[in-house]
């Protein structure tokens, strides 16, 4: 059986440097494994998405999700975490 426990960190807002490295830290500081990671530059829109193992926490999900909210304010930025289950729930019959 599989007890991953994963994440979904959606970003949204202007490119600037070090969006990825911030998003990252919050993640890595909280520890928290990084698993798939997509990003584009569309004009001077950034946008990614990023798929995380959140098993090993060392805080709750609502403590990380107010770190990324937060992050996001002061950069400018819509961030976003939500837990994996809410998408395959979509897709179970």
């Amino acid at each position: 059986m599989n007890d991953m426990k994963r994440a979904v960190v959606t970003v949204l807002g202007i490119d600037r440097k070090g969006i990825i490295a911030r998003v990252s830290a919050i993640l890595y500081e909280n520890d928290a494994n990084i698993l798939d990671i997509s990003q584009t530059v569309l004009d001077e829109y950034f946008n990614m998405v990023l798929i995380a193992d959140i098993s090993s926490a060392t805080c709750s999900f609502e403590k990380l999700s107010a770190e990324l909210s937060a992050l996001g304010e002061k950069l400018g930025l819509q961030i976003r975490i939500q837990r994996s289950e809410i998408f395959e729930a979509m897709y179970q019959v």
